[in-house]
């Protein structure tokens, strides 16, 4: 079975590598980043997902759920009960406000393609293509494969957004097939990476290194270094300088985005029922931006600030 699970589709995306690109977000995700903006995207099933703000109260979720799911509390709100859902989607199909959403949905490798073929003019004439993000899209490595063939067969540009935590033998199977590779780089150093994203760094260096090696003998295949600026967790100039040493020894290095924190997906927390630890952190100033901009360029490296 090749079919996978996607939680999320977005066009015209400018931020997910080269030109215009169609992205799709896969299920399941090994870390557990404090600053993830895509906590829905983390568990490997699907889950409901409320958007409490978009409630208008009609209950027509209540009259199509056959399994007794929602219900009227005794303030008359509507509640729902995990317990009893099966994430039929029939509440959600029925909401008119989309205040009720199913995130992950099957597709087969055919029902990507057809999704991307809408946007080939757009690829065309930007020299974009599609981006497997996530959650962690080597995870579904079977389904990312077939995905990648098809794709591959139409000449459409593919990418990978990675974490790089997985094991060896899938991020050498998809090098075979990708050709840009989003590399992220959360902190340089294994300790605090663990406390901060729940993994240890050692697993995604060590495949990082493999990565660069299999593409170069390749002789087709980038890979783009991600990192996101976040302050007080890793945008001091000593974790800053060592990806940077680290990004300028890769042979098929093709740039470094410098992705801001910013704390759009806290909503997303609370109506998942999730903590939320990055806190009152705010967004790192411009200046801070620049810093970490030249710290990279001043290993040669072209570097930008990502969205």
């Amino acid at each position: 079975m090749n079919n996978g699970l996607v939680f999320d589709i977005k066009r015209y995306s400018i931020h997910d590598g080269p030109g215009i690109r169609t992205t799709f977000f896969l299920k399941g995700c090994p870390l557990s980043c404090w600053w993830c903006h895509n906590p829905e995207g983390m568990s490997p099933q699907p889950i409901l997902f409320r958007h409490p703000n978009r409630c208008i109260g009609c209950g027509r979720c209540i009259a199509v759920c056959p399994s007794g799911a929602w219900s009227r509390n005794v303030d008359g709100l509507l509640s729902h009960d995990k317990a009893k859902c099966t994430l039929c989607g029939k509440c959600a199909a029925a909401c008119h406000s989309s205040a009720i959403e199913i995130a992950g949905r099957e597709m087969t490798p055919g029902d990507v393609f057809l999704e991307a073929k809408k946007d080939i003019p757009f690829f065309d004439q930007s020299g974009g293509g599609v981006t497997f993000s996530g959650g962690e899209p080597l995870l579904q490595i079977r389904f990312l494969i077939a995905c990648l063939r098809k794709l591959q067969k139409e000449e459409i540009h593919t990418a990978i957004d990675t974490s790089g935590y997985c094991d060896e033998s899938r991020i050498l199977e998809a090098a075979e097939y990708a050709d840009l590779f989003l590399f992220d780089i959360k902190h340089i150093d294994p300790k605090k990476h663990e406390y901060y994203t729940g993994v240890s760094n050692r697993t995604i260096l060590s495949n990082l290194g493999k990565l660069d090696e299999a593409l170069a003998r390749r002789g087709k295949g980038r890979i783009n270094i991600r990192m996101p600026l976040i302050p007080g967790i890793n945008d001091d100039s000593g974790s800053l300088e060592a990806v940077a040493v680290l990004s300028a020894s890769l042979k098929t290095l093709s740039g470094v985005n410098i992705l801001p924190y910013h704390s759009t997906g806290e909503g997303k927390y609370r109506n998942l029922g999730m903590e939320y630890k990055m806190g009152n952190v705010l967004p790192p100033q411009d200046e801070k931006i620049a810093e970490a901009l030249d710290i990279f360029r001043r290993q040669n490296i072209e570097a930008v600030k990502g969205g």
